[in-house]
């Protein structure tokens, strides 16, 4: 650790910071007039690198290298423009998670028209004109073409802060960052207003990527990667402000630059690895300044939206053709292995389809009747998994007790998580559920000697009289089914519904004697030990476990099961997770593009059903109940 190495560390993450505040920049525009969480925004990031890549590559002759990269986020912006008249502007008044399904969904189908257009190969790109070399800096050498990134953020925040402040646009923008309706009300066009921001954010992010060109090669990694990124600069900096968004990107990658400089530093006879920290030490910056001001550093407290998207309904309770249904379906389950006894792999999507239905289920409990957004749950399904696999492999607990503990582990960790989580709410309390979802999957992805790192641990089998498929299968069918009907009885339960009405106005709850944050505490609690006798059942499923249990995808994959059946409906998470799993397995067997045909399936489901495919039956089915009853009047 030298001087020297401290200040080019500190240069590097100063470059890092304006590739970033690009990003973070965008989304923060388009967040905060549209309300819209553009998971799609790392995209845009990551077409614009590809499209510089070809123009620099086909016409640079005649194009230039600078103009190049600037035609490439015009392109991007125009591409954002699109989307956003195309689809966006037809689910501005949906729930917002199911604009945030929407938008992943997105993700899924520009992935796979990179690959189908530049392939699964890293391109890299060629040096900067003029910035190919490095400069003297104490003694160390450091790349001219980062000192030029360097000086892009501050100009990019200038000539943005200065559209924002000095035109008529820029003023509507920050009218409706405000109070949206308010502006509509007043005459403008509403409709141009978001589609303008939408291609300036898609603009600043495809800039951001095209910049990237010279420094990094293009992967079809960088959207997620990206986007997690993003997120917590938004969040940290302040929902909606630019200073903030930049103040944060400068602090999460000096911090990041410092660890690296540290590096392995002893203390008190431990060996502390700073440089692994730099996983999560963004997301640990984010969980802090959430506890501590949970509108951001520069931020401020967001208007209430005069739009809240369709009401919740009172959840109530089944009557005698959806318990006969449910009868059917279960009794139909328990015939499977005898019906079909050639076809084991029915067995092992059968076992999958199930997990996932109740891992769906135990975040619907929190997301629906609870009404919190979370966006970590797999931190919970994650703790069951490993914390079964633990039990067998380090301790020898035979698989029936671990089956029983490792769901305490997980709701000792929604216990600790979910004390910090309920004092927040909407994207707040999402963005924190996501970073202590992260900061559990950095711990479990770097702790070799206990966890097996990012090799995660293996020779998790089920006890010999589970050897048996059909036998395995039956016992999951069994906790599975007692674990939604259990969350079922919770909820028809006076806690249940006290549950509901803090959700449903907190004011009033609290007026009659409701602790409705010690509520939606317990519901956290609730939720992730049933999440973890789900990952248990996985790990004994599958004989081994990773770190991509506990990772971001595997909480969107629960947030999309729940929507896509219906979040206003309990068997909503059933049927979603039973048709997320079930197109995910068959489109993947079947094409190569399985993202993008998934993804199409996505927004078609999204744009046909807004409510969700359970809740679209329930409707269906409540008409045709109506207009028997008039038929017999």
């Amino acid at each position: 650790m030298s001087f020297s190495g401290f200040v080019v560390q500190l240069l590097n993450g100063l470059a890092s910071a304006s590739s970033l505040f690009l990003v973070a920049a965008g989304l923060s525009l388009i967040f905060g007039v549209t309300r819209i969480v553009n998971f799609a925004h790392g995209s845009f990031f990551m077409v614009g690198i590809y499209v510089a890549y070809s123009l620099v590559d086909k016409f640079a002759d005649s194009l230039g290298f600078w103009p190049a990269l600037v035609v490439a986020a015009l392109v991007v912006g125009a591409l954002g423009a699109l989307i956003e008249i195309l689809l966006l502007r037809r689910i501005y008044k949906a729930p917002e998670l199911f604009q945030l399904l929407a938008t992943f969904a997105l993700v899924l189908v520009i992935k796979d028209v990179v690959l189908y257009l530049w392939g699964p190969d890293e391109l890299l790109g060629p040096r900067a004109p003029g910035l190919r070399g490095a400069v003297t800096i104490l003694g160390r050498q450091f790349p001219a073409y980062d000192l030029f990134l360097i000086v892009v953020g501050p100009v990019v925040l200038g000539l943005v802060w200065l559209l924002l402040t000095r035109t008529r646009f820029g003023t509507l923008v920050r009218a409706a960052t405000q109070d949206r309706e308010m502006v509509s009300a007043l005459g403008v066009n509403q409709a141009w207003l978001f589609t303008a921001v939408f291609a300036l954010g898609a603009f600043l992010a495809g800039l951001g990527g095209a910049l990237q060109l010279p420094r990094e090669p293009a992967t079809l990694e960088m959207d997620l990667h990206t986007i997690g990124a993003a997120f917590v600069v938004v969040v940290v900096g302040g929902m909606g402000s630019l200073p903030g968004a930049y103040v944060a990107a400068l602090l999460i990658a000096e911090i990041k630059a410092v660890c690296i400089w540290l590096g392995v530093v002893d203390l008190f006879g431990l060996q502390i690895s700073f440089s692994k920290l730099t996983l999560v030490v963004d997301f640990l910056v984010m969980a802090a300044v959430l506890v501590w001001r949970p509108w951001g550093l520069m931020g401020k407290p967001q208007a209430a939206s005069r739009y809240v998207g369709m009401q919740e309904e009172p959840l109530r309770r089944p009557g005698p053709a959806y318990l006969t249904a449910a009868v059917v379906f279960a009794l139909a389950l328990v015939a499977v292995p005898v019906l079909a006894p050639d076809s084991p792999y029915t067995l092992v999507l059968l076992i999958d389809l199930l997990i996932a239905a109740l891992f769906a289920a135990s975040l619907h409990f929190i997301m629906g009747p609870a009404g919190m957004h979370s966006f970590g749950h797999s931190a919970y399904f994650g703790l069951g998994a490993y914390g079964a696999a633990l039990l067998v492999r380090a301790s020898g607990l035979p698989m029936e007790v671990a089956l029983i503990v490792a769901p305490v582990a997980a709701a000792l960790g929604a216990l600790v998580f979910g004390w910090f989580a309920v004092r927040l709410s909407g994207v707040y309390l999402a963005m924190l559920t996501l970073a202590f979802s992260q900061i559990t999957w950095g711990i479990t992805y770097q702790w070799d000697s206990f966890t097996g790192g990012s090799n995660g641990l293996t020779g998790v089998w089920p006890s010999d009289w589970l050897s048996d498929k059909r036998a395995y299968y039956w016992v999951t069918l069994a906790l599975v089914g007692i674990g939604v009907w259990w969350l079922r009885r919770v909820l028809f339960s006076p806690f249940g519904y006290a549950l509901r009405a803090g959700r449903d106005s907190a004011l009033r709850a609290d007026a009659i004697g409701i602790d409705a944050k010690r509520m939606q505490w317990t519901a956290f609690v609730v939720a992730g030990a049933v999440a973890g006798l789900a990952g248990a059942l996985f790990a004994f499923s599958k004989g081994s476990i990773s770190p991509e249990s506990l990772s971001v995808s595997k909480s969107v994959d629960g947030l999309v099961m729940v929507l896509l059946g219906g979040i206003q409906t309990l068997a909503g998470p059933v049927v979603g997770a039973f048709t997320f799993t079930w197109l995910h397995d068959t489109v993947a067997r079947n094409t190569d593009y399985w993202r993008a045909m998934l993804g199409a399936i996505i927004l078609i489901l999204v744009l046909l059903f807004p409510q969700g495919l359970a809740g679209f039956a329930k409707q269906a089915f409540d008409r045709l109940r109506g207009r028997g009853a008039e038929v017999k009047s």
